[in-house]
């Protein structure tokens, strides 16, 4: 017999989703960033119920053949470009849109030999100080590539560092401005937050992230509580044991928790090596037979545990939602020192996956 745990993909949250960024930006074209295999969702797992968007956005070359192979006929953006020169020959046999954000890039498009010409979208440094051409390169860029024959159409875009604040894009949008002042060039800026939050960001494309996936760009769940947005992603598993302590009982590695009087608690059957957060600290939400609860002491590898005092009623086979719809994914994240996007991510290839 396997052990219990399952991650549950809900293809219904993921469509819901993607009509929700619609609806959020409904004169914009939706690249759904499905980088990081889908956000930990599986990328052959979610092609189909994102098949509505306008385009895939992700990093690695393998994944965007792996969606070519798969059938996916639009658009696809490599969000990071090329990394060799080389693998411009795989861009134009599969005909994938690249981001330029370095001279070197524009030197090796210069000198490929292609078949046909490659969509690009340049890379603008807004202020976030990762990838892109500095404002005053800009025109000079736009007019090397614009010359050369191996570029198609052109598309400006950026990241904002701080979308999820009220005030987060203004200076970015300051430079952009800037920085296009005479350019005609179809623009894509908005990430997640900008999508829900910066219509004024919106311009041709969007692309959202992790609101496809039902989390908050911002961390906290309230933000997007009245948005409609569905976590897409559950983590489930069942209580295993149950132990009686007594006053003074240690409990778990390190003995970080001691019950303070009689207690019960559960054994949960998810650890670390499942894909929880290890630095979760006692009182990380759970959900036990329907009733909320949270986790004392050390998660261990393997193994996590519960105080059943809310639920007297639990017992061995009582189900635990881990994160999902009852306790937001979010809420765990943030429990935990971190955020959504890496709890997706995170959740190990031994845990067995269900798509309903």
């Amino acid at each position: 017999m396997s052990r219990p745990i399952v991650a549950t993909i809900h293809s219904a949250a993921l469509r819901q989703n993607l009509t929700i960024v619609r609806r959020a930006a409904p004169n914009s074209r939706v690249w759904s960033v499905v980088k990081a295999n889908g956000y930990g969702h599986g990328i052959d797992r979610i092609l189909q119920h994102l098949s509505d968007t306008d385009g895939f956005a992700l990093l690695n070359l393998e994944e965007a053949i792996q969606l070519r192979e798969r059938g996916w006929k639009k658009p696809i953006l490599l969000l990071e470009g090329f990394f060799h020169s080389d693998e411009l020959e795989l861009l134009d046999r599969y005909r994938l849109t690249t981001s330029v954000h370095s001279n070197w890039q524009i030197k090796a498009l210069a000198q490929a030999q292609l078949s046909a010409p490659l969509d690009i979208y340049v890379k603008l440094n807004s202020g976030m100080n990762r990838l892109g051409f500095m404002p005053e390169q800009l025109h000079n860029v736009w007019q090397k590539l614009r010359a050369l024959e191996n570029v198609g159409e052109m598309t400006l875009m950026t990241h904002f560092a701080e979308a999820e604040k009220e005030d987060g894009i203004i200076e970015p949008m300051k430079q952009v401005e800037r920085a296009a002042e005479g350019l005609n060039a179809p623009r894509s800026l908005a990430n997640s937050a900008a999508t829900l939050w910066h219509p004024e960001a919106h311009f041709d494309w969007v692309r959202p992230g992790i609101v496809l996936y039902g989390a908050s760009p911002s961390g906290q769940w309230q933000d997007i509580a009245g948005t409609g947005l569905q976590p897409a992603m559950s983590l489930t598993s069942e209580v295993i044991a149950v132990q009686q302590l007594k006053p003074g009982a240690g409990v778990g590695y390190g003995y970080r928790y001691h019950a303070q009087t009689e207690q019960r608690i559960g054994i949960v059957a998810c650890g670390y090596a499942d894909g929880y957060p290890r630095h979760a600290p006692g009182g990380t939400p759970v959900v036990i037979d329907g009733v909320r609860t949270q986790t004392i002491g050390a998660v261990s590898m393997d193994m996590l545990v519960v105080d059943l005092t809310p639920c007297p009623q639990a017992g061995i086979g009582s189900k635990a939602e881990l994160w999902g719809d009852r306790v937001k994914i979010d809420e765990v994240a943030s429990s935990a020192g971190t955020v959504g996007y890496e709890l997706m991510c995170a959740v190990a290839p031994r845990v067995p996956v269900e798509v309903i």
